[in-house]
């Protein structure tokens, strides 16, 4: 067999992975910027097809949220309870550090009746993100793109300090769960349009 011959099927291999990287990649974009417009039921459709393709995924920059945690956040927004729940305990086998998994399980295990577990599930989500925030901070070169006035942070600490009931407390995660996500993009456009687009470590797959 010639190099030719080796090379032809070694390259189309190459080709399949990166188009099925880009293909989730942009599958869970779609799907990040449906939750962020209201159309949680569009985002299903993205996030479940990328997960689907690899539930492994995560957003390839500074804050590595996975597919299952936003596909989570997704069917809690359309009111499928279970279906959040069961996703969401999975994203959390698969990854313990990821900034939304345990939020939005603590959330979903609220509202299918598990209370004592879904406020601690939900009060370490929220530490999650402050220790997350907190360590973005420190960086001298781009930390005080991340949450410069520090509104997330202190959101976070009133809610964990004050005596919130159920309600309140699954209505203060959605805020700083939506808040922290789009502080990921706002942080983004931060860097890049004052020449620290880089940082991120960019694409991946």
């Amino acid at each position: 067999m010639t190099s030719e011959h080796v090379f032809a099927p070694i390259c189309f291999s190459v080709l399949l992975f990166i188009s099925g990287c880009s293909s989730v990649g942009s599958d869970v974009l779609a799907g990040r910027n449906a939750l962020q417009t209201g159309r949680a039921n569009d985002a299903i459709g993205y996030l479940t097809r990328a997960a689907e393709a690899d539930p492994n995924y995560k957003i390839p920059y500074r804050v590595r949220a996975g597919v299952l945690a936003y596909l989570g956040r997704a069917y809690l927004e359309t009111g499928k309870d279970t279906e959040a729940r069961q996703t969401l305990e999975k994203a959390v086998n698969l990854d313990k550090n990821d900034p939304f998994a345990h939020l939005y399980l603590g959330i979903a295990m609220l509202k299918t009746g598990d209370r004592e577990r879904g406020r601690k599930e939900i009060d370490d989500g929220l530490r999650t993100i402050d220790d997350t925030l907190e360590y973005i901070a420190a960086d001298r070169v781009y930390g005080f793109y991340w949450d410069p006035g520090m509104q997330i942070r202190n959101d976070i600490r009133k809610s964990l300090a004050a005596k919130l009931d159920d309600a309140q407390l699954t209505m203060a995660g959605e805020y700083i769960g939506r808040q922290f996500d789009e502080e990921i993009d706002r942080a983004r456009r931060d860097e890049a349009r004052r020449g620290g687009g880089g940082s991120d470590g960019g694409g991946g797959s």
